[in-house]
Formats: structure tokens, C-alpha cells, sequence
């Protein structure tokens, strides 16, 4: 058991994350404003990180300077208050399974960042450099199809309709235009690409400040901040501010809780233990549960064009992933006759 436990973490994260988009696309079908949603969902994960900081780290964590502190607030404006206020405006324009699909293009996006700033190495004489620089093209195929073709409906037996749906009028009607279509896959692209970019950064900023924990509840609460800043300029109607004991709420909770606490963590837990190889593998299972969901629980459709680009992205993910693992293990095969003969000496 305990050499499957990290993929069951990983399949729980994955399955957090995955109630996540179909909850947050749920509340924004019934109107509710995305900048207020984000700023409820930081002002949570802040209450929820605050404690276990101080209580797990406390005085032992590093001591926060005024140049790392400005670079966390930068990285949360980033990685957090953009980031999820884009991807709210891109879930109402087309749907929670292609906002899952999406997600694919993240583990592809970094690690193409990652070789334009040099942390990475591509030998396209290689198979695997030819696998890796392959997948980043197909990645960038099926994000086109995912913009540009929809093809038919793929229509279930059956649907249960389980979050209530109501619309007020607030955002109804937009991804049905083709326009506002591509406007949402372009923003979802949008997105990716500050989740990449963020994740990057991110692991230089915990280069110098390890304690991470401490660093988590300073995102959390510099987002908090930032998302209210946006929340107020862009929200005026004082009744998108009111939650009360409605569905509004649970998902601000759930968000807030278990995906921004809850599921960060498990998720430093599995990269710690099997790396972040290993945690990207399981992306996929991400789509697969939010499609099964968007469809038997919110009633939407499905395209031909959704499931032929989320394959693609799918097949990109692995692509780059295999590329990658032969590449490391090529290196350590290098690396042993050095080891055995410092060992003889």
C-alpha cells in the first residue's frame, strides 16, 4: 500500500482540482461575479493556510525580507489574481471540460519555457529531443482544434443535473456565440501560459525561501488583497457581495479550502516523493473526471472537436513526459561508470 499511496494523493488532487472547475463554472452560470468568487475563494485559503504556518513553522521559518516579500506579491498577482480571474471570464465563454482540457498544455508550456530559459536542454538529434519538441507542436495543434472546430454534439443517454443552473442574466448567452468561443479558448491559452510561467518562478523564489508554508498563506493573503482591489473596481452591485447559506457559498469554501489548502499541499507531498514527472502523468485523469462531470452534472454538450483536441493534448502531455524520463535515464546510465570508479578509488 504504501507504494501506491502517492497515486492515490495524486488521483485525489487531481479529483479536488477537477470539483473545482465544475463548481466554479456552476456558480458562474448562476451569475455570480468572477472577481468577487476569487477574492471569498483567496480570503478562505488565507484563513484556512494562517494557522498551519504559524503552528508547523513558526519562528523556524526564514526570515522574510522586503525584496522576497515584494517578489511573492508579484508572483501571486501573477500566478493567483490574474490567472483565476482570466480563467473564471474563459469557463463562462465555453466549458468546464475544455477548461480541463486545457490544463494539459501546462506541464508542455513550462517545460518550453523552461528551455528558452535555459534550464532545459532539447538534443533534436534524439529521439526523445525529437519526442519533446514533437509534443510541444502537437500541443500547439490541439489548441487550435480546441479554438477552431467543434464539429457535432456528442450527446449523452442521460444526465442528472445535479448543480442548480439558474441564470440571472448576468453572463447568459455567451458561449453560445462562436466569437465569444474563441475569444475563451484564446484567454484559457492566456491562462496556461501564467500558470506556466508562475510555477517557474516559483521554484526559484523557493530557492531562497524553503519554508513553504510560509510562503503559501503569503500568496494566499497578497491575493486576497490584490482580488478585493479588482473585485471593487469592476463589482458595483452590492448584492453579488452577499453569500449566506446558499450554493454560492459551498463552492467558495471548497475552492478556498480544500483546493487552495488542501490540495496544494498533497500536492507538494507527491512532488516531494515521486517528483513532478510523476504528478504531471496523472493531468489527464483531471480532464477525464471534469468531462464525466460537466456533462452527467451540469448538462453540458459535448464537440467532436473538445474530445479530438483534448486527445491531442493528452498525447502532447506524454509525448514531452516520455521525452523527458529517457532523457534523465540516459544521463544517469552516463553517470554510473563515474560513480563506480570513485567508489574503487
Amino acid at each position: 500500500m504504501g507504494s501506491k499511496k502517492p497515486f492515490f494523493v495524486a488521483l485525489l488532487v487531481h479529483a479536488l482540482s477537477s470539483g473545482m472547475i465544475l463548481l466554479s463554472k456552476a456558480v458562474f452560470n448562476m451569475g455570480m461575479s468572477i472577481s468577487v468568487f476569487v477574492f471569498y475563494r483567496q480570503v478562505a485559503g488565507t484563513i484556512f493556510m494562517l494557522p498551519f504556518a504559524m503552528i508547523f513553522e513558526g519562528k523556524n521559518a526564514k526570515p522574510l525580507s522586503i525584496v522576497t516579500f515584494c517578489k511573492i506579491f508579484m508572483l501571486a498577482l501573477l500566478g493567483i489574481t490574474l490567472t483565476l480571474n482570466i480563467y473564471g471570464v474563459a469557463l463562462i465563454y465555453t466549458s468546464a471540460s475544455l477548461g480541463a482540457a486545457t490544463i494539459n498544455c501546462i506541464p508542455v508550456i513550462t517545460f518550453a519555457f523552461a528551455v528558452l530559459l535555459r534550464m532545459e536542454k532539447v538534443r533534436v538529434k534524439s529521439v526523445p529531443g525529437i519526442a519533446k519538441v514533437g509534443g510541444i507542436v502537437v500541443c500547439m495543434a490541439g489548441v487550435v482544434t480546441l479554438s477552431f472546430y467543434k464539429g457535432p454534439v456528442l450527446k449523452p443517454p442521460f444526465h442528472l443535473h445535479s448543480f442548480p443552473l439558474q441564470h440571472d442574466g448576468h453572463h447568459h448567452g455567451h458561449a453560445s456565440s462562436p466569437s465569444k468561443w474563441i475569444l475563451g479558448c484564446f484567454l484559457l491559452l492566456v491562462t496556461c501560459i501564467c500558470w506556466a510561467l508562475w510555477l517557474v518562478l516559483q521554484a526559484k523564489i523557493l530557492r531562497s525561501y524553503p519554508s513553504k508554508l510560509t510562503f503559501t498563506s503569503i500568496q494566499c493573503l497578497s491575493s486576497a488583497v490584490q482580488s478585493f482591489l479588482v473585485a471593487i473596481a469592476l463589482e458595483r452591485d452590492p448584492r453579488q457581495w452577499k453569500l449566506g447559506w446558499n450554493f454560492r457559498l459551498l463552492a467558495v469554501v471548497y475552492c478556498g479550502i480544500f483546493v487552495t489548502g488542501v490540495a496544494y499541499y498533497l500536492q507538494a507531498w507527491v512532488i516531494s516523493k515521486k517528483g513532478p514527472v510523476f504528478h504531471a502523468v496523472m493531468t489527464p485523469s483531471n480532464l477525464v473526471m471534469t468531462i464525466l462531470g460537466s456533462v452527467f452534472l451540469l448538462g453540458e454538450t459535448i464537440n467532436l472537436g473538445s474530445v479530438v483536441g483534448a486527445i491531442m493534448l493528452v498525447i502532447s502531455l506524454y509525448s514531452v513526459l516520455w521525452g523527458k524520463n529517457k532523457e534523465q535515464n540516459i544521463e544517469n546510465e552516463s553517470c554510473l561508470p563515474v560513480q563506480d570508479q570513485t567508489q574503487v578509488n
